[in-house]
């Protein structure tokens, strides 16, 4: 990694690209600490010292802390990636965007443009219900329209640049701008949380069992990187042989390739799925003030948040822990068949004369792919769960309230490990040119 790394800034273009998407990071950071017009901000700092175990962990770990401070970037990329999955979903239940987005570079730039306009709808939605919850809960200044459509504008606002910031990085910068984002958002809290475990398990304590602490602290993180790794990056590949045709008076054809069939092929999607459709209840009825009570309807909001899950003291909470895993394995089954058609590969194999050894072409083609697939999104959905199961665990039973977990960890590694592959890319295309320019 460090070696990549020092190759790139070796290379003039590379080095520039770097500066860029570091200097807008940089950006990030300093508009994350602008306050929100009209917040109140001390006052809903406490309110979220008292709930951060619960739904706005998350939350507030992807914006960077900066749900916690309530500023104007309190929302972050949420909206836009909401609405990119959102569009690539109706893209299979409206077949004019399925068509459109097979429509060349044209067609692309097209869906780029509705994205962007999904994505400040969804910004103006959420500014408008955030706002009108503060303002019930006291949380605001001056409960006055001025100050309501501060809020909006400031929200949606803050949202639309994050937005343009991340398609500059993507163009002018290293790897793709609104994975960027997200991952410098991620590793801003990682200092906090690391903080807080130092607080929590070894600080006051002594030698021994501080040092055990330590160790156990490192194993599971190290572990857990671990096997974000194999996941990330296992596959299962098979092989395609095309066979050879005469053209003329030569043969052609009749080379060897291959498909590559990620284990984990939805990544990170089914967890942010599950953990979403989970806590939007939970914070519905959060910024409404109905959190609390004892009926039914509010033991199902606690069974729903995720910092009553594996509560030795509480584990009939813990139900909403299987919901959560069925949903996980659910999602990773749901958006791997929409994302890659066995059938449609087939039978552009078949058209382009490539088959499977030892597999007809066409319908045995596509039923062999549907087959692997059910077999290893299943690994990789149980893959998913344990990542995503394991800091859920550790804050449950051992009070390890920390904001990253195995959803973060696998945004960090599959966006580090994306980076690094098209920087090195484009180091060796850099090369090919001056082979070939000498």
């Amino acid at each position: 990694m460090l070696e990549t790394l020092r190759g790139a800034f070796k290379i003039k273009e590379l080095r520039s690209k770097l500066w860029f998407t570091f200097l807008m990071l940089v950006v990030i950071r300093l508009g994350s600490q602008i306050p929100l017009p009209g917040m109140n901000a001390e006052l809903f700092q406490q309110w979220f010292s008292t709930n951060t175990g619960d739904s706005f962990g998350f939350m507030n770990a992807i914006t960077g802390g900066s749900f916690e401070r309530m500023s104007v970037f309190a929302l972050s990329i949420t909206p836009y990636i909401t609405s990119s999955i959102i569009i690539q979903l109706l893209t299979i239940a409206i077949p004019a965007l399925g068509e459109m987005q097979q429509d060349g570079e044209e067609g692309r730039k097209k869906m780029v443009a509705i994205t962007r306009y999904v994505t400040i709808a969804l910004a103006l939605i959420e500014s408008v219900a955030m706002s009108i919850g503060f303002s019930r809960s006291g949380y605001v200044v001056d409960a006055s329209p001025i100050t309501f459509i501060g809020m909006v504008v400031g929200l949606t606002a803050g949202s639309a640049v994050l937005m343009w910031i991340g398609e500059r990085i993507t163009e002018k910068g290293i790897g793709n701008g609104i994975s960027i984002v997200l991952i410098i958002n991620i590793i801003s809290r990682i200092p906090t949380d690391m903080a807080t475990l130092w607080t929590s398990f070894v600080a006051g304590k002594n030698i021994g069992n501080a040092a055990v602490a330590v160790v156990i602290i490192v194993a599971v993180i190290i572990a857990t990187m671990v096997l974000v790794v194999i996941l990330q990056e296992a596959k299962r590949v098979i092989p395609v042989q095309y066979s050879k045709k005469v053209v003329g008076n030569k043969q052609v054809g009749g080379q060897s390739s291959s498909i590559p069939l990620k284990v984990n092929t939805a990544g990170v999607i089914p967890v942010i799925f599950a953990q979403s459709l989970l806590t939007t209840p939970v914070v519905i009825a959060s910024l409404m003030g109905k959190s609390e009570g004892t009926d039914l309807v509010h033991k199902i909001l606690h069974g729903l948040t995720q910092s009553n899950w594996c509560n030795p003291n509480k584990p009939i909470y813990s139900i909403g822990l299987l919901v959560y895993i069925l949903l996980i394995i659910a999602f990773a089954y749901f958006y791997t068949q929409i994302s890659f058609n066995p059938l449609e590969v087939a039978n552009n194999m078949k058209k382009q004369g490539g088959f499977i050894p030892g597999i007809r072409p066409g319908k045995p083609t596509s039923d062999y792919l549907t087959n692997i697939l059910k077999y290893i999104v299943f690994i990789g959905a149980v893959g998913l769960v344990i990542v995503s199961v394991i800091p859920i665990f550790f804050n449950g039973v051992f009070k390890a309230d920390v904001s990253f977990g195995g959803t973060s960890l696998i945004i960090i590694v599959g966006v580090v490990v994306e980076t690094l592959n098209q920087i090195e890319s484009q180091m060796r295309v850099r090369n090919y040119k001056g082979f070939l320019k000498d």
